[in-house]
């Protein structure tokens, strides 16, 4: 049966752990402004930009609960895919786009036991760009039912840091929050060998809901 990863009431939505440091001087600039504004023509000026940045960064780090879907390897991402391509080992790599209006909040695909989270440094060219394989990005290993399963969070043209949420040697359930991509940016998931992708390139995706692979 689909399972929930939390308690929490079905549409609550929080906050994306690790977006405080973008977040909170925001926030607090758009108070500030807001507060001086009913004073000054001046900071009315200011108040206006600033309040909607803000808005735009509290939706941006929005991280709502999801009811988590059946399936052996479910999307990590909320996004579009971008590609599906066979790899010489016999793998399949579902490269997921997520622009920056997307959920950045990524899941893990299986349960399994994280056994190695690896931060590569690289450029940061646009991730729809196919140059985008060379950007900052971490590579994730899950041994799982299906074998080792790898996972890659690519870094984007605007983002600059991506924030694992749990460390190499956690056992993770399928669908858990692993980790924040800050604005635009990609996930690619390698399906195992004999194992087909249930998705098409340009299908919606969303994360711990959508099934990417095929009975």
């Amino acid at each position: 049966m689909p399972h929930s990863q939390s308690s929490a009431p079905r549409g609550r939505v929080r906050l994306a752990r690790g977006a405080s440091p973008w977040l909170l001087p925001t926030v607090a600039t758009a108070a500030v402004s807001l507060a001086r504004s009913r004073r000054s023509g001046r900071w009315a000026a200011v108040a206006v930009p600033t309040t909607a940045l803000a808005a735009g960064m509290l939706w941006f780090f929005r991280d709502p609960e999801r009811e988590i879907a059946q399936g052996r390897i479910i999307s990590p991402a909320d996004g579009v895919v971008q590609s599906i391509m066979p790899w010489k080992d016999g793998r399949t790599r579902v490269a997921i786009f997520m622009s920056p209006l997307n959920v950045h909040v990524n899941r893990a695909p299986l349960a399994g036991t994280v056994t190695s989270v690896e931060h590569i440094p690289g450029g940061f060219v646009p991730a729809f760009n196919k140059e985008s394989e060379n950007n900052e990005r971490v590579v994730w290993h899950f041994d799982t039912e299906l074998g080792d399963i790898e996972m890659v969070q690519i870094a984007g043209a605007v983002a600059r840091r991506i924030v694992p949420y749990v460390p190499e040697g956690t056992k993770v359930e399928q669908g858990e929050r692993i980790g924040l991509i800050r604005f635009g940016s990609r996930v690619d998931v390698y399906l195992p060998e004999g194992v087909e992708a249930a998705v098409e390139v340009g299908q919606a995706t969303t994360a711990g809901v959508t099934r990417l692979d095929r009975d």
